[in-house]
C-alpha cells in the first residue's frame, strides 16, 4: 500500500510539472507590468435603460457620454441624415423587434468580463511592440444585425448583436441578408479575434493600393493572421483566428501542396485582374471550381499567405515582429521563406 501510494504521489508530481511546464512554455512576452485595463461601455444597456422616459433628455445625455459613436449611432448605423436624432430614438422604442433583441442580447451577456481581460491581455500584447498604439473606447451595442466592428473618431463598436451564438434563433430569419455560412462565426468567442483583428487593420497596418498582385495580397493577410497569432491566447485555434471550421482548416492543410501547385501552373501569383484574383481572397462558403462537392475552404488566398508567413520566420528568426510588419516586398518574403509544401503522408 505504502508503495503504491508512493508510486501515485509520484505520478501526480510528474503530472503538475508538465502541466506546469507546458502551460509556461510561450514565447510571448510578459506583458503583466502594462497598465492597461480594458472596459466596454454599454451604449445598449443605457440606450435601454431611458427607454419611456423624456426622450430630449435621452438624446443629450447619450450624446453627452457618447459623443462621436453616438453621432455615427444616429447618422450611419440605425438612421441617417434624412432623420433627427428624436425620430430615430422615437423609432428605436417603438419597434417590438428591438426590445426583443435587447432581452436576447443582456441574457447573452448579462456582463462583458470575460471579454474585458481577454481584450486587455491582446491590447497589451500590441502596447508591447507598438506603445504608440492609440486604445480607442470599446463600446458594446445593438447593430440591427449591420455592423459587428465599426471604427469611428477614438472609438471602436462591437455590435453584440452580431455575436449571439450560431443557434440564435434571430440569424435563422435574416439568411437573405446574412448567409448561414457566415452568421455561424457570430458566437461569443470570436467577439476577440474579429476585434482585434480589425484593429490591427485599419488602425496599425492598412493594406497599400499599390499592393495589387495576388501574391502581395497573399503576404499582406498573412502578415496580419501571423500578428493575430502574438497576440492571440496560445490555445486559440487556427480556425477561429481565419474564421474557418476545423473541415475547412483540414482541408486546406490536406491540399496545401496541390494548391500551392495550382497557384503556380495558373500563373496567379503576379496576376493583378482583381475579377480573378478576388475569389482567392473573399468570403465565401467555399471556393467554387476547386475541391469536390464544394468541400474546399473560401479565402484561400489569404490561408497560404500565412503559411508563407509562417515559414519565413521560422527560417529568419532574426527578423523582428516589427520588421516583418514594415517589410512591404512580398517576392523577397517568399523567397527567404523557402516555402514549397510537402504532400501530406
Amino acid at each position: 500500500m505504502i508503495q503504491l501510494l508512493k508510486l501515485r504521489q509520484s505520478y501526480l508530481f510528474f503530472l503538475c510539472a508538465t502541466l506546469f511546464f507546458s502551460c509556461n512554455n510561450s514565447s510571448k512576452p510578459d506583458v503583466s507590468k502594462i497598465d492597461l485595463a480594458i472596459k466596454v461601455e454599454r451604449f445598449d444597456q443605457d440606450l435601454y435603460q431611458h427607454r419611456g422616459k423624456d426622450i430630449k433628455l435621452t438624446d443629450s445625455l447619450l450624446h453627452k457620454k457618447y459623443g462621436a459613436f453616438y453621432e455615427d449611432f444616429i447618422n450611419k448605423m440605425v438612421g441617417n441624415d434624412s432623420y433627427t436624432s428624436l425620430e430615430v430614438l422615437q423609432g428605436i422604442y417603438e419597434d417590438k423587434a428591438y426590445t426583443d433583441l435587447n432581452k436576447e442580447v443582456d441574457s447573452i451577456f448579462p456582463n462583458l468580463n470575460k471579454v474585458e481581460t481577454d481584450l486587455t491581455q491582446s491590447f497589451k500584447y500590441i502596447k508591447y511592440y507598438y506603445p504608440k498604439a492609440p486604445i480607442p473606447r470599446f463600446i458594446g451595442f445593438l447593430s440591427g444585425f449591420a455592423y459587428q466592428t465599426p471604427i469611428g473618431d477614438d472609438y471602436m463598436g462591437i455590435g453584440l448583436d452580431m455575436f449571439l451564438g450560431n443557434d440564435s434563433k434571430f440569424y435563422g430569419a435574416l439568411v437573405k441578408s446574412i448567409p448561414l455560412y457566415m452568421s455561424k462565426r457570430f458566437t461569443p468567442e470570436y467577439i476577440v479575434p474579429r476585434v482585434s483583428e480589425y484593429y490591427v487593420r485599419e488602425n496599425l497596418f492598412k493594406e497599400r493600393d499599390q499592393d495589387r498582385s495576388l501574391l502581395a495580397k497573399m503576404v499582406y493577410n498573412g502578415k496580419i493572421l501571423y500578428f493575430m497569432d502574438q497576440i492571440m491566447p496560445d490555445n486559440m485555434p487556427d480556425s477561429i483566428k481565419i474564421g474557418y471550421t476545423q473541415k475547412q482548416l483540414d482541408w486546406c492543410k490536406s491540399f496545401e501542396t496541390e494548391l500551392w501547385a495550382y497557384y503556380l501552373e495558373s500563373n496567379l501569383l503576379y496576376e493583378t485582374d482583381y475579377a480573378k484574383i478576388q475569389v482567392f481572397l473573399s468570403e465565401g462558403p467555399f471556393t467554387p471550381g476547386l475541391g469536390e462537392r464544394n468541400e474546399s475552404a473560401p479565402k484561400l488566398g489569404i490561408w497560404t499567405g500565412w503559411q508563407i508567413v509562417r515559414k519565413y520566420m521560422k527560417e529568419n528568426p532574426e527578423v523582428t515582429l516589427q520588421q516583418l510588419m514594415a517589410d512591404t516586398d512580398a517576392q523577397t518574403i517568399l523567397t527567404k521563406s523557402k516555402y514549397k509544401p510537402k504532400p501530406s503522408k
